[in-house]
């Protein structure tokens, strides 16, 4: 029996993609990365994972693991030897339990985001990971890259929202570890171990994650500014004054919500006059526990104080639910717009907040001293460190002119973020993006550790080959 027909033996026929059926599961969301696969798989049950797992080993078999496919790196796609099979975790998108007592949520891999916060809504909880792709991501994505958003800030990435995995391991074993505990001193945490491996070492198949009380009321302002240097200061400002409700503090330069108006001409600036098109903009939010009044009141000191001390120029309070998410979707279509734009060379990099304005003014320098005339498309978690410091082909280059100059604009900006003592990779992942990367900024002894351990736990390199870890 070949490994086509044991497959569809183990998981139904149907259930068994070949051909162009299964064209949708080969290309990366930006469309960076096509591959090609002996077949996709999509089991129901974390113990069909575990069956074409052991099938997949018994043939040597490689497994890319995928969710909602969001991807910014090119974890999920196969390459182009087409001896791999893509195993989807859509089919498994069940809320197995919700604990309110525990505050806790039992939700398998292929869960949407969306719909994971919504059943949180249900029984008056907050889930709080919050990003751009809600509406299509995958819980187990979002799991196998560690995903960040916008309000790491005051809750933490995804690590910090998870209490317990089940995982199917290389050798097809099941890993039981759904336990709601939130202390369990009885070893190496698997847990973390898994999560952020961008499925090279084992496939999560469900999580138990953290619940929130719902917040009372929350308050969001666009802040128009002249600097980054003002940014630093106003958020200093907002962790003193707003302490743990603030929730998130967006950074974003007026040239990204100006290509956001462009490109969607229903949205619309809240601004009049220069704060319309200032250089830069900040998007706070607070979430409070106690009342609407008690939060609008510590926020407009805050940031009456931030405008007293002329660090913004202008200042927008939404007044209603509706206002809150137009700003928000300002920020949200930023990456929309981007790609709307063409194709540019993206860099998700994590600095210290107290170097983020000398980050990013060498290296605007730099960058426009070696390749005059590129565009910076520079936005992101200011709260966190988190910057997406993207480059545009501006009017000086083609896309394909710009494209050719990947390699060096990549070398030009990691090794500053390096000078700077921060992290080529914030929240994205290495995938297959920045794997060959690794060797020149990661501490070797790290790197070795991390060769080690996937050696020992996917012995077979059947697990997600050519991600993550360098050749």
């Amino acid at each position: 029996m070949t490994f086509l027909n044991e497959l569809e033996q183990r998981i139904g026929q149907q259930h068994v993609l070949t051909g162009q059926s299964m064209q949708q599961y080969l290309e990366d969301w930006r469309g960076r990365y096509t591959g090609t696969a002996v077949a996709v798989a999509r089991p129901a049950s974390t113990e069909e994972v575990a069956l074409v797992v052991r099938l997949c080993a018994e043939h040597r078999v490689p497994i890319v693991p995928q969710g909602g496919n969001t991807g910014l790196c090119g974890g999920a796609t196969p390459d182009n030897s087409a001896t791999a099979l893509v195993l989807s975790l859509e089919r498994l998108n069940k809320i197995r339990s919700v604990d309110i007592d525990n505050d806790t949520m039992v939700v398998e891999a292929g869960c949407i985001l969306q719909n994971v916060q919504q059943a949180a809504r249900d029984h008056q909880r907050l889930f709080p990971l919050s990003l751009a792709a809600e509406g299509s991501c995958t819980i187990g994505g979002n799991l196998a890259t560690n995903a960040g958003g916008t309000q790491v800030l005051r809750y933490g990435n995804a690590r910090d929202l998870t209490l317990g995995l089940e995982v199917v391991t290389a050798q097809g074993e099941i890993l039981h570890g759904l336990h709601g505990l939130r202390k369990d001193n009885t070893g190496y945490d698997l847990r973390n171990l898994f999560i952020g491996s961008e499925g090279t070492l084992g496939i999560i198949t469900a999580a138990t994650i953290k619940l929130y009380p719902q917040p009372v009321a929350s308050c969001t302002a666009l802040l128009a500014l002249n600097t980054i240097e003002d940014a630093v200061q106003v958020l200093a400002l907002a962790r003193q004054g707003l302490a743990a409700s603030l929730t998130g503090f967006e950074l974003i330069a007026g040239n990204c919500l100006q290509a956001v108006l462009h490109c969607y001409p229903d949205q619309r600036m809240p601004f009049q006059g220069p704060a319309e098109k200032a250089a830069w903009y900040a998007l706070l939010e607070l979430s409070d526990s106690e009342s609407l009044e008690h939060a609008r009141e510590r926020f407009e000191t805050v940031i009456g104080q931030a405008l007293e001390q002329e660090l913004v120029q202008d200042a927008v309070i939404a007044e209603t639910i509706a206002q809150s998410k137009a700003l928000w979707h300002l920020r949200e279509s930023i990456p929309l717009a981007e790609k709307a734009y063409g194709k540019s060379i993206k860099h998700d990099v994590s600095i210290s907040v107290s170097v983020m304005s000398q980050f990013v003014h060498e290296t605007d320098k730099a960058l426009q001293e070696a390749f005059p005339g590129l565009e910076n498309v520079t936005f992101g978690h200011l709260g966190d460190g988190n910057l997406h410091y993207n480059v545009a082909r501006g009017t000086a280059f083609t896309e394909e002119e710009l494209l050719k100059r990947q390699d060096e604009i990549y070398t030009l900006v990691h090794d500053s973020v390096h000078r700077f003592h921060g992290s080529i990779s914030a929240e994205h992942g290495v995938g297959q993006l920045k794997r060959q990367l690794l060797p020149r900024y990661k501490d070797p002894v790290a790197l070795n550790l991390m060769k080690q351990i996937k050696t020992a736990l996917d012995p077979l390199g059947i697990m997600n080959p050519g991600k993550v870890l360098p050749d």
